[in-house]
Formats: C-alpha cells, structure tokens, sequence
C-alpha cells in the first residue's frame, strides 16, 4: 500500500500533452489554448471618447472660454475629422474616434445647448473639465500593439473568448479533448431505464463519471461489463488501445468477483499501485498500457469512485490538455485550496481521509468548510449536500476547529 503523494506522483508521470487541433473561434469555447495571443494593434486602436457629449480643445477652456459652437456630430463608426475652428466642438457619442485636433470631452449632463436665430447650436459648459484627456480612453492605454493577451495554456472562457475575436483570431491552435472509456462493472448493475430487481441497483457511477469528465473537456464513452473474465479478456482490449484513458468502476478489491486487477495484467497493462493508504478508496489501482492508454481503476462504491476521479483523474484529464513542458501542479484548476474547518475530526487510521464538506464563506475570505454526515462511501446521497473533501493527512488522530486544510471542491 502506497500513500496519496506517492500515488499522486505516479499518476502525475503518466501525463502527456495531448496533440493540438485547428478550430473556428466558435467552436473552441472551453478548449486550451495552445498558441499565445498578442495583439495586433493598440488597445484603444485609437483615442476611444468615453462619455456622450461634446468633444474640444482643453487649452479653450483653460483660457476661460464656456460656450462653444458644435460644428458637427459624430458618431461611433465614423471617421473623426478635424474640426475646421478650433474654438468650436464636435457634439460627439460614447466609442467614436476622437478628432485629431481635439482633447477633451464633456458629458452632456455638463453641458446645457442652445440654438441661435440661425439655427446654429451652441454648448456652454456648465462643469469644467479638470485637465485634458478628461473623458477619453487614450490610444495604447490598456495594451500595446505585440504584447502578450492570452498565453498559451489558458481556457477560453468568455473573456479570452471576446479578446480573441478583437484580434481577429477567427482559427485558433487547442488541445484536443481526451478521449475517455467510462466502464462499469458488476453483475448487480442493470441500465438505469431498467426496474431493478430487489438485489439490483442501476448503473449510475457510469453516467456520474461521463458528466464529470465532460466538465473536465474530455469526450466520455460509457461501457458496461458483467463480472466475466472472458467478456473482460474481449471487450477491455479495444478501450486500452483506443482511448486516451480508461476509467473503471467496481471490481479491484479482494472479492471472489473482483476480477479487474489479474485481467488487466494478463492483458499487458502495466500496474503501477494497487491499493492507496487513503479512505475511502483503498483499492484503487492504476497502471498504464504501453502505447495506449493509462488506466485508473475505482472502488465501486459511489463516494469512493467520486472522490478518486476528482483527486486523481481529474487532474490528470486536465493536465494533459495543458502544452508540453507546463507545470502539472499549477495548471490542472482542479488542485486543492486551503481551508478553515469549523469542528473537530478524528480520525484513527493512519492513512489520508477524505471528509465531505459543505462551504461558506468566512470572515477575511477564508473558506469555511464544515464536515457532512455520510452512511460511508455508499450513501451516495451525502454528495448532494457537499460541495468538496478535505484531505485529512495522516499524522494526527485529531484535526482541531479552525485547522487549515487542502480542499478538493467539485462545486
């Protein structure tokens, strides 16, 4: 039996980044990005105005002048172009280009306008401006033109989404998503639209997996396998060899009907442990097929397959759609924050233990996290009502109210 660092570290050197794919901005939301963005010109491109109103020259109303003939109105859009009297303004709206030979710009709830018997309009300044570049977002003022926007390695959630479409990245270089087999194993799991049977229950770990990978940016394909070691010898050899990972749930323990360990090494997939000094999940078993795919093996009882794919597969799903070289620890999203418990735990055992938790938020943004009841790692109701696990080391026998611990959050 191995510790949860050693584990971790094993299954950390398995990670290979995955190839890159061309794909239409559109469609590439949620992907890793795998190239840096820079931008191709200023940010503002231009002198941007920032409020409605009127647009002149500062040195005019340092010198005393209010009152100011709009010679023309400009709207976002257009060309700006220089006024033709410096003394007069544009009359001018939120995101046009600044004139060239103007400021400075006042708001209209500054201003009050008039129209002479010519019909010629006029803006007195009711509010002064207090320097010139008052109301203008100045050209290069957020970035210039070369400089780094998005690295590579970075999701493309809505931000990075609305900064590349204003460099023009209309194609942009991502991980491919991981290719995920979900398997399920037990002669007691019928199809979830099945009535079970008294001594049945439905194959719900498959389908729990297959949405967490999915949040991950994994492709998860369920399977289902009855405890048969030729239907095992038969079906398991296509997934290693045509999935990037294979997850399976139920049958790495000790019973007569846990089959998974001897088959996977009879098919050539190379253990790498077999048993974790951790609760619950103490018989997971990890190993990798030379050539194909790695292969993480779950206990079947619900919280346990749960709490291993978020501390373990997780991860690694993650990591391996970050650019080769990128630190594992920093970059997988999935890691663990710290935070405060709010009661005592003990805990015997000398190995790690994962605590289900509930979580608010505490005074000096500390994150409050507060222990649930659970009827063990088969109440897979006590997952509803937590929103991640602690990591409880395995030294103490006592883990005191207002401990700082590593947090796993799955919400």
């Amino acid at each position: 039996m191995i510790s949860v660092e050693e584990a971790t570290r094993l299954v950390t050197a398995t990670v290979r980044s995955l190839s890159v794919e061309y794909l239409s901005l559109g469609l590439a939301a949620g992907r890793i990005l795998r190239e840096d963005l820079r931008a191709d010109r200023d940010f503002p491109p231009f002198n941007r105005v920032a409020m409605d109103g009127i647009a002149l020259q500062f040195a005019g109303l340092a010198a005393g002048q209010t009152e100011f003939r709009i010679e023309s109105i400009q709207f976002a859009g257009q060309p700006p172009v220089p006024v033709q009297d410096v003394e007069a303004a544009v009359e001018i709206m939120t995101g046009a280009a600044l004139p060239p030979n103007l400021d400075t710009v006042i708001r209209y709830e500054d201003l009050t306008f008039r129209t002479d018997a010519i019909g010629q309009r006029w803006a007195t300044v009711q509010v002064p401006a207090p320097h010139a570049g008052h109301n203008v977002h100045a050209r290069a003022a957020d970035r210039q033109q070369g400089d780094l926007l998005v690295p590579a390695g970075t999701r493309l959630e809505p931000a990075e989404m609305a900064v590349a479409a204003t460099i023009g990245a209309a194609t942009v270089a991502v991980s491919r998503r991981p290719r995920l087999a979900v398997v399920s194993t037990g002669d007691e799991l019928v199809p979830i639209t099945q009535q079970p049977q008294a001594h049945q229950i439905r194959r719900s770990n498959a389908l729990m997996l297959q949405a967490a990978a999915w949040q991950a940016g994994a492709e998860a394909e369920a399977f289902h396998f009855d405890d048969d070691p030729a239907a095992l010898r038969q079906g398991l050899p296509a997934l290693l060899v045509g999935y990037d990972a294979v997850i399976l749930s139920g049958g790495v323990s000790k019973g007569k009907a846990d089959l998974l360990p001897e088959t996977l090494r009879e098919l050539g997939v190379e253990q790498r442990f077999h048993e974790v000094g951790q609760r619950p999940g103490k018989p997971f078993w990890f190993g990798e097929q030379p050539g194909g795919a790695v292969v993480f093996a779950l206990p079947g009882n619900p919280v346990s397959t749960f709490v291993n794919f978020y501390r373990y597969a997780r991860p690694w799903l993650l990591a391996a759609q970050q650019p080769e070289g990128a630190d594992f620890a920093a970059t997988t999203l999935g890691g663990p924050v710290p935070a405060v418990l709010t009661e005592d735990v003990a805990f015997k055992p000398r190995i790690t233990h994962f605590k289900l938790v509930s979580l608010a938020p505490g005074p000096n943004g500390h994150l409050l996290a507060t222990p649930e009841r659970a009827g063990g790692s088969g109440d897979m109701a006590s997952l509803l009502t937590s929103s991640g696990f602690l990591e409880l080391p395995p030294e103490p026998e006592v883990f005191p109210a207002g401990a700082v611990l590593p947090l796993w959050r799955f919400r």
